[in-house]
Parts: structure tokens; sequence; C-alpha cells
């Protein structure tokens, strides 16, 4: 079993599977437009507390800029207490008064369901993994809150299509430490060497496969910005995680013509 070389694929999850900014986005577009979570929250705002639609919309901002900050330690909060925080936080910076953390959980739950309806493995990007699958082991790699990532594997039915699947909240490192790749490589019984990283983050998930000295990875750059100078430097970059077979097999004519290179020189000894 092995493609050109390669015995597994690890592949992130966020932004590079499933789009989770947008679905995030559309989450907020439901609250700050007129919409069915709107209208929720609103009326939560309004009917109880007689808030004004402006300050629910104010609301709503200032969660999303807290959400784009967020930087979570679960040795000192959950993740839920966290987000609960945010929207408590965002309420009383735009009315004042006394905090109430039974609304801002309430807001909180509302707009985290209707991220998780957002949140969809795309039927190109399945038959995909399907036709990868049979010629080598799949692997997802997320970093996160080990509930929150979990909720999202499974509102986006993800598993069937993994051989297995490592969330770094669960573990004791995270990506880009070595330790959680080679995890993976001994939960598949494969060499770093057989293995590749797909993902759309240069600090972990390109510089993770590089640390644990992965056979390649494979940045996922969907704007095809450029990246800075100090930037970890994939070895190869997809505008869509589609393009991922072709990169396989230009991994393969490679292979083959160091083979063939390697013939040659050898013959003339």
């Amino acid at each position: 079993m092995g493609v050109h070389g390669v015995k597994a694929v690890f592949f992130d999850l966020d932004n590079t599977l499933v789009d989770t900014a947008a679905a995030g986005r559309r989450a907020i577009e439901e609250v700050l437009l007129v919409g069915p979570y709107l209208l929720k929250v609103i009326n939560t705002l309004q009917s109880k507390h007689h808030y004004a639609e402006g300050q629910a919309r104010v609301i709503c901002d200032k969660v999303q800029a807290k959400l784009l900050k967020e930087c979570h330690d679960p040795a000192k909060m959950c993740i839920t207490d966290l987000r609960i925080s945010h929207w408590e936080e965002a309420i009383q910076e735009t009315i004042g008064g006394e905090a109430n953390r039974n609304l801002a959980a309430e807001c909180y739950f509302l707009w985290k369901t209707t991220r998780l309806q957002h949140l969809t493995l795309a039927e190109d990007t399945r038959g995909m993994l399907t036709e990868l699958r049979k010629g080598v082991r799949l692997l997802l790699l997320t970093n996160g809150d080990k509930q929150t990532q979990r909720e999202k594997i499974e509102a986006c039915a993800c598993q069937p299509y993994f051989d297995a699947i490592v969330v770094g909240g669960e573990q004791k490192e995270e990506k880009p430490a070595p330790s959680i790749f080679h995890y993976c490589c001994d939960l598949l019984g494969v060499q770093p060497a057989e293995c590749v990283m797909v993902g759309d983050s240069l600090d972990t998930d390109i510089q993770g496969g590089l640390n644990a000295g992965l056979k390649a990875t494979v940045w996922l750059n969907k704007a095809m910005t450029t990246p800075v100078d100090t930037s970890p430097v994939p070895h190869y970059i997809i505008s869509s995680v589609l393009d991922l077979p072709a990169v396989l097999q230009k991994m393969g004519h490679k292979m083959n013509a160091k083979l063939g290179t390697d013939h040659m020189a050898g013959s003339n000894e």
C-alpha cells in the first residue's frame, strides 16, 4: 500500500478540509443581517432587556473581534466558559450595568449552534478522500480544544473518511511539536519519511511537518498570498485541497526521475 513512496497523508481540519472561517462568518452574518439568528438574539436582548437593535449589532461585532483575538489556555478555563465571557463582556461594554452571565450563555449557544450547522465537508472533498484512501492511509490532525474540535468533526461527519483522528487538545503537545506528528506515525504504523502533511497554517501545519521530518509538506494557500521571508518553506503550495492528488503525482514523477538517474549512475560505475 502506498502512492509514490507515500504511505500516509495527514490533513488539518479547520480551513483546510472544512471552511471554519466561512462558517463562523455566516453565523455572525446571521447576527448582523436580518435572519433567524439575528431575530433570536435581538429578540432576546430587546424583549428581556429592552436593548435597541443597533446595540445588539454592536455586541455581535465586539464578540467577533474577541473571537479573532482569542488565546485559550485549557488549563485555566474551558472553551465554553471563555466564549460565554466574550459575550458577557461585549454586552456589558455596550450596555453597561451589571454583567449578565445567563444572557451571555444564551447568545453564545445560539451562535455556536448556527456555526456547527454551517460546517460541511464538501461533496468533491469527500470524493477525493475516498479515492486517496484506496492507496494511502489518511489521518485527521487538528489543533484545538478537544470538546470544540470533536463537535466540529461530528458536525461535518468526516470520521468515515479517515483511518485515525488526532485532536491536539487531547495530547501532551499540539502542532507544530514533532511529538504529535510522531504519535500519528506510530498510530498508523508508518515512518515520518513516508508521510505528507496538508494544511493551511505555515506556523503549525508546515513548520510542524518540517520539524517532524515528514516526506513533504503541502500548504493550502487559497488566497495565493506571498508568505513573509521568515515563514517556513513548504515543499508544495496548492490553492485548493482538491489539487492534492496532482501534487502526489508530481512527487511520483520526481521519484521516478531520481531512480532513473541513480540507475544510470550505477550503470556507469
